[in-house]
């Protein structure tokens, strides 16, 4: 097992990294935080245009057709400049559920558009508070119409399509659960902006009322390919969260070197070692675990359940520890909405729900490991 990138690999997240520098600096990520716009729509023009919407995208429907280990880089960057526009939703998910499940058709159709930049997507899985569960959801099917309500649903508001999950069946378990495709601009369609700890990535309830609707995949395999997306999303975003502790840390390091105190820097008093230290620590371990994940997700290994899990739950610790001490290392500037750090520490809080809550995937891995342990 390599867990290292190649070359080309590298030179890839390298260009991402220029890309974003010269496209998304933090004052870009504030006029969004502060503006009434959304998402930076000229950001957004720009990753299509540069290919990066569609790395792992066949070039047969348009995209880079590179794979899933560059997509993993490119989502490190993206991390790391805090990149206020749909990437998650439309790469991680949307894209992720027509390679799995679309016809050819709705591939040709969708993954085109996807990889430009032109056609934004979203999943709406949500429906309220608690863990979703296949009887927490209550959206039903009913032919091709569907009812119900999704909330929050990740860049809702400006997505134009969303593949939702919908009850077809009235046992209530895993099988009474099906995927369907959804224009969002289509009659039978409301949707309300909503407010989260993090404004720079917008967030939607959106109600169907009898809404047009369009089947993803077989009938009552829903959620079999729901976790199958999710497996992969956990990864990808692993290392969303990997490039935000990372630069977290940087931040500061990089304060610690030069905010001065009774004559010298802070950064060599034993305190602050030590919580940068920490922070050091956290982040090093999610990375190890992000890899573990890349790997097994670019071979389609069997470990992959497990791999994604332990990610996920080490990403997110790993974001959320160095985005607080961050702010820590910053004393009381670094509560001050002039300093970045809150960007960050928003980020992560948000991330940390995405996909399900923490709990919720530690309670996956450790299910995962014992039957893995019991096989």
């Amino acid at each position: 097992m390599n867990l290292e990138f190649s070359d080309q690999q590298l030179q890839l997240k390298n260009e991402a990294r220029r890309f974003l520098e010269d496209k998304c600096s933090p004052q870009a990520v504030r006029a969004i935080l502060d503006g009434a716009a959304p998402f930076d729509r000229a950001l957004w023009k720009a990753l299509g245009e540069m290919g990066f919407l569609g790395v792992a995208i066949p070039e047969a429907y348009g995209g880079m057709g590179a794979g899933y280990l560059e997509l993993c880089v490119v989502a490190e960057e993206m991390g790391r400049a805090l990149a206020p526009v749909p990437f998650s939703s439309s790469v991680f998910l949307a894209s992720e559920f027509l390679m799995l499940a679309g016809s050819e058709s709705q591939k040709q159709n969708y993954l085109p558009r996807l990889a430009s930049g032109e056609t934004i997507g979203t999943f709406a899985f949500v429906e309220g508070q608690g863990q979703v569960t296949p009887q927490s959801i209550r959206t039903r099917a009913a032919g091709d119409r569907l009812t119900g309500t999704k909330l929050p649903v990740p860049d809702g508001d400006i997505a134009d399509f969303a593949i939702v999950a919908a009850r077809t069946g009235g046992a209530g378990d895993e099988h009474s659960i099906s995927l369907f495709l959804v224009d969002l601009n289509a009659d039978g369609v409301t949707r309300a902006p909503v407010s989260t700890v993090d404004p720079t990535r917008s967030h939607a309830q959106i109600e169907f009322a009898s809404a047009a609707a369009e089947p993803l995949g077989p009938t009552g395999e829903g959620w079999s390919i729901i976790t199958r997306i999710f497996d992969r999303a956990a990864v990808l975003t692993a290392f969303e969260q990997v490039g935000g502790a990372d630069r977290a840390l940087e931040m500061g390091r990089d304060y610690a070197l030069e905010r001065m105190a009774f004559g010298r820097p802070i950064g060599s008093f034993q305190a602050v070692k030590h919580m940068l230290a920490d922070m050091y620590v956290q982040a090093t371990l999610a990375r190890s675990n992000a890899y573990y994940g890349a790997w097994a997700l670019s071979t389609g290994a069997a470990e992959l359940p497990q791999a994604a899990a332990t990610a996920r739950v080490s990403a997110t610790q790993a974001f959320l520890h160095c985005a607080k001490n961050n702010i820590q290392v910053h004393g009381g500037m670094g509560f001050t909405w002039a300093f970045d750090c809150h960007l960050y520490y928003r980020r992560a809080n948000l991330l940390a729900v995405n996909l399900g809550g923490l709990s919720q995937w530690e309670r996956l891995l450790v299910s995962r490991l014992r039957r893995r342990n019991a096989a």
